[in-house]
């Protein structure tokens, strides 16, 4: 019988000095030369059919068995954040301005060493497994462009897994939750366009600034009057601009945000309800606006089948009790569309422990001791879904 959990654990190193590598390099999206030139490299070298530039940086390696069967899609993503890193270690961004802060490179450091592993015991399996590894997750989302180029055919993907480190649930548990788990997002751009002036004259001005702060607060009363209180709902105005000295009113506002639910119709309904109050206010003010809702990340959905196939080989690997249901969260991911177009599973691996800072932190790091949990995951369900 296969010991799947001494074969991964053989390439521990292997994982780690690549996830090392990988923290090196960081580019944000849609810059991913460096990256993906790794990635195909390594591909290459365990001997898959790779195929690159799809989606300007993406790379997807193809290892069929030889035999009939499904495929299995095992999804990375490679992006990193323009972030200036202060972790201190000596394997620490290379790149000023950028830094792996939210764990990419263990994803795909975990997903290349998942590549070896398999390729030892592709004669146990039947069907394919495509490795896919993905630009841009965060933002403006690299998944759809590549689903567009035919990723999740030739051949046709019948199951999806992807895998986050998670600081919210602790080092070396695995979560697991069917059902939707991160929420869907979109982006809102809004220019406040009013008359401006002398501060000493606002009779003579529309106050571009005092409209927008009222429209801030319009907005807000979306979730708070018009949304079922049962179901989770936010929006967030991340920024606001207007004016440029003390005794001018300003002409023109600027404002950004994002909305997140976990509800298909609410999602469908924002950018209406958006434009509706947004017109309301500014026409009661004499302004005029322009709104640019940019549709973002559908809600991500496990599978419920996939999940309980995850959830039994995470017991393989932690036990019973190293098996959590995460929290939902109204963040965003766009794994979200490939889940849409196959079975799968999306599960966290913990990597929480006391005085952790979050992802998106410049201090943001890990244990690389629990990479090897999600490696040996993905090569039990492998084994489950092609064996």
């Amino acid at each position: 019988m296969l010991d799947i959990k001494q074969l991964v654990n053989e390439h521990k190193d292997l994982i780690t000095n690549t996830r090392r590598d990988l923290h090196r390099i960081p580019e944000t999206a849609y810059t991913e030369k460096k990256t993906s030139a790794y990635v195909a490299e390594y591909l290459n070298s365990e001997g898959l059919e790779v195929q690159t530039g799809i989606a300007q940086y993406g790379v997807v390696g193809l290892m069929p068995t030889g035999r009939p069967g499904p495929t299995l899609m095992i999804r990375a993503d490679m992006d990193a954040l323009p972030i200036t890193e202060e972790t201190g270690l000596p394997f620490a961004s290379t790149h000023e301005g950028a830094m792996h802060a939210c764990g990419h490179d263990a994803h795909m450091a975990i997903v290349l060493g998942t590549v070896t592993v398999l390729n030892k015991i592709k004669d146990k399996l039947k069907g394919n497994i495509k490795f896919l590894f993905q630009p841009a997750e965060e933002g403006p989302g690299g998944a759809k462009p590549m689903i567009d180029e035919g990723v999740m055919e030739n051949p046709k993907v019948d199951y999806s897994l992807g895998c986050h480190v998670w600081p919210e649930i602790p080092e070396g548990t695995i979560g697991v939750k069917a059902g939707p788990i991160l929420a869907a997002m979109d982006r809102f751009d809004i220019k406040i366009v009013g008359r401006g002036g002398h501060g000493a004259m606002p009779h003579l001005c529309i106050d571009a600034l005092e409209v927008g702060t009222q429209v801030i607060n319009a907005l807000q009363r979306i979730v708070s009057r018009h949304m079922n209180p049962l179901k989770p709902t936010v929006v967030t105005v991340g920024s606001f601009q207007a004016g440029s000295t003390f005794n001018v009113i300003p002409g023109q506002a600027h404002m950004s945000g994002t909305t997140r639910t976990f509800d298909t119709d609410i999602w469908n309904s924002w950018e209406e309800r958006m434009d509706k109050i947004v017109r309301g206010v500014c026409e009661s003010m004499g302004a005029e606006y322009e709104l640019k809702y940019i549709r973002g990340y559908p809600t991500t959905i496990n599978d419920e089948s996939m999940t309980e196939l995850i959830y039994r080989c995470a017991e393989k690997v932690a036990g019973k009790e190293g098996v959590v249901e995460p929290e939902r969260s109204l963040g965003g991911e766009d794994m979200a569309f490939y889940l849409e177009r196959s079975k799968g599973c999306f599960f966290a691996l913990g990597v929480g422990r006391e005085g952790c800072a979050p992802i998106h932190n410049p201090k943001f790091d890990f244990n690389e001791n629990v990479l090897v949990l999600a490696a040996e995951i993905y090569c039990w369900a492998a084994l489950e879904l092609l064996g």
